[in-house]
């Protein structure tokens, strides 16, 4: 178990061990997207529970990018004081946290924002639009919008930055052929797709310098027809290495892939074989990139996360619903309790955060109501 839990370096940034925190949505904002004391909580819960690097939920970059009521956002300079209390806590706690940036492109929510969403290309809804492409002023506000967020970020204190170019939000939806029909220099072929991602990494890095870890989160495959393919995930992450990213997080699918390959894959995972959605994936990765690989999706089991790391697969582990179900997992696994983890993958967490509550275990807040 000694290679889970040994120190490493991601650029400037050392961590105490190989576990990650994969973003989540919360719900536990304020509406205006300020971080809230008990949104703070919850970071320095998971510090306390030893997890190598937090990534914080995703924080929406501009105004029209606002996806999930109650998310978190760092789109102004007002926003700083919360964000760096959110610091503050987890350092104190003996953590490392990164705050991930996002937009959501054609699947953020006008009714929040007020903003008519943006996107690759328009998107229609029973015969009225609901999504305009991007001009070239939009993508150089979109640019900008990632720069100063991770200047905000690198302000508030936080360890490092991750771009979200997953799940079919905006970059992700630039990437994938199933979002992007656009016919100039942003759509077609692979480099083309991948001109936005790659314009606002070398923004956000000339924005924080070279010895700030700049992570960036893709999508393995998306699970469309017409969708990114796992092959050109890999070339994406090569061109990703080559314009100075430090790690990438492999993760998979859009809000609307098929269930069963979802970004929150439903089911419980009852055996080893059944975990790790992404390991095929992985390997293809390694084969090309040499940037550290963060893989998050189904990893449940301990031993699964120390074969992964063993044997070359991925660097880190990345887990997202079984620390919202066991906060405390990885110290304890550090402590000799072995135990895959609770976590039975049954969604329920988020509907809480739906209502207004935030995010938590409905199942496990259940199995303690019956026996306490």
């Amino acid at each position: 178990m000694a290679e889970l839990f040994e120190s490493t370096s991601i650029n400037s940034m050392r961590i105490a061990n190989r576990f990650v925190r994969s973003a989540t949505w919360e719900g536990l904002a304020d509406k205006d997207g300020t971080a809230t004391p008990r949104l703070i909580e919850m970071m320095v819960e998971l510090a306390r529970g030893e997890v190598g690097l937090i990534i914080s939920g995703h924080a929406f970059v501009s105004p029209e990018g606002q996806v999930s009521p109650r998310q978190l956002a760092i789109y102004e300079e007002r926003l700083l004081p919360g964000l760096r209390d959110m610091v503050r806590a987890v350092h104190s706690a003996g953590g490392k946290i990164a705050l991930q940036l996002a937009h959501g492109g054609c699947k953020a929510n006008s009714e929040l924002s007020g903003l008519e969403p943006i996107g690759p290309s328009a998107v229609e809804k029973n015969g009225r639009p609901t999504c305009r492409p991007v001009g070239r002023e939009d993508i150089a506000n979109v640019v900008s919008a990632f720069a100063q967020a991770a200047d905000r970020a690198k302000q508030a204190g936080f360890d490092a930055v991750q771009i979200h170019a997953a799940h079919g939000f905006l970059l992700s939806q630039f990437l994938s052929p199933a979002f992007n029909k656009r016919t100039d220099k942003y759509g077609g072929e692979l480099k083309n797709r991948a001109r936005l991602l790659l314009k606002v990494v070398r923004s956000v890095r000339e924005a924080v310098g070279p010895e700030y870890p700049v992570l960036v989160k893709i999508n393995s495959e998306d699970f469309l027809d017409d969708g990114m393919t796992c092959p050109e995930a890999v070339e994406v992450s090569d061109m990703l290495e080559k314009a100075s990213i430090d790690a990438i997080e492999f993760s998979g699918g859009t809000m609307i892939s098929p269930e069963k390959f979802l970004p929150v894959r439903p089911g419980r995972l009852k055996t080893p074989e059944q975990e790790v959605y992404y390991r095929k994936a992985a390997r293809l990765y390694k084969q090309k990139v040499t940037i550290p690989l963060i893989l998050v999706g189904g990893i449940r089991s301990c031993e699964v996360a120390e074969e992964l790391v063993r044997d070359g697969t991925a660097d880190y582990i990345s887990m997202s619903r079984p620390l919202i179900c066991e906060p405390g997992l990885v110290k304890r696994w550090w402590e000799g309790d072995r135990r895959k983890a609770e976590c039975v993958s049954d969604n329920a967490c988020f509907a809480p955060a739906t209502d207004g509550r935030g995010i938590y275990c409905v199942t496990m807040a259940q199995k303690r109501s019956k026996t306490s």
